[in-house]
C-alpha cells in the first residue's frame, strides 16, 4: 500500500513541479531517491509520466493523466446537466459548473440564459478563489492559508480578515455571493458540490449585476444552495 501512495505522491509532485528530475523530487516529497526511482518507474511503466529529455532525466505527466481527468468530469457533467437545466429554468440566468484547480476555479459547463443581455464565459476560463462566489464557496471549506489576494475591481475583498469573515458567513448561509469583485459587471451566487473530502465542484447562477438584486440574491442563494446538494447527494 505505502508502495502506491509514493507513487500517488510523486505522480501529483510531477504534475504540480514538471519538468522535474529526481533529486528535486525527492526533496520535495522527503523520500530517498531509490524510493522515489521505483516510483518513477512504475509510473512509467504504466503510461502516466514520460521523460522530457535531455542530460539530465527530467519527467513529465503524459495525456493519460487528462484523459482520466476528462472522465472523471463527464461523470459530473451527466449528474449536474439535468439540476442545471431545472435551476436556469428557475432562475432564467446563466448557471456555471466549475471545479476547484489550484488556486483557482475552472469552468467545465455551462447554460446560458435566454435574455439578451449576458455575461459570456469561456469553456476553461480560471476564476480566482477570493475574487468570485464559485471560489469564494470553495474556500469557505478549504483549511490552511488564505491564496494571495489580488485586487481585481474596487469591490473584491484584500483584507484577511474581512475575508475569513465573509467565509464564516458563506459556511452558516450554505452559499456565497459575487459583487463586482472579479469584474464589475458581474454578479452570481454559488454553493459547493461537497464530496467525503471537501469541495469537488461548485454550481452558480450568474447574471449582469444589473440583474442581481438584494431581494433576488438570497432567493438564487438558496435555489442554488439546494441544486448543489443534489448533485453531491447523487454522485
Amino acid at each position: 500500500m505505502q508502495n502506491v501512495v509514493n507513487a500517488l505522491r510523486a505522480l501529483e509532485e510531477v504534475a504540480a513541479r514538471q519538468p522535474i528530475g529526481v533529486g528535486e523530487l525527492s526533496r520535495a516529497l522527503g523520500l530517498p531517491k531509490s524510493t522515489v526511482q521505483r516510483s518513477l518507474r512504475t509510473l512509467h511503466e504504466a503510461g502516466w509520466i514520460r521523460p522530457a529529455g535531455g542530460e539530465v532525466t527530467r519527467w513529465l505527466v503524459t495525456t493519460k493523466a487528462l484523459q482520466v481527468g476528462r472522465r472523471a468530469e463527464l461523470g459530473l457533467r451527466d449528474v449536474a446537466l439535468p439540476v442545471m437545466e431545472e435551476l436556469r429554468q428557475r432562475t432564467g440566468e446563466t448557471v456555471h459548473l466549475m471545479v476547484p484547480e489550484g488556486d483557482a476555479v475552472v469552468l467545465i459547463e455551462r447554460l446560458e440564459t435566454d435574455k439578451p443581455l449576458r455575461i459570456v464565459l469561456p469553456l476553461g476560463i480560471r476564476l480566482p478563489l477570493h475574487a468570485s462566489a464559485n471560489g469564494k464557496a470553495v474556500l469557505a471549506h478549504l483549511s490552511g492559508e488564505l491564496p494571495e489576494l489580488e485586487s481585481y475591481t474596487p469591490a473584491t475583498i484584500t483584507d484577511p480578515a474581512v475575508l475569513r469573515e465573509e467565509l464564516a458567513a458563506i459556511r452558516a448561509q450554505g452559499w456565497a455571493g459575487n459583487r463586482g469583485e472579479w469584474r464589475s459587471d458581474i454578479a452570481a451566487v454559488a454553493a459547493a458540490v461537497l464530496g467525503a473530502d471537501g469541495p469537488v465542484a461548485t454550481l452558480s447562477v450568474s447574471c449582469p449585476a444589473t440583474r442581481m438584486t438584494d431581494e433576488l440574491r438570497p432567493e438564487y442563494g438558496k435555489l442554488v444552495t439546494e441544486a448543489a446538494a443534489r448533485i453531491a447527494a447523487a454522485l
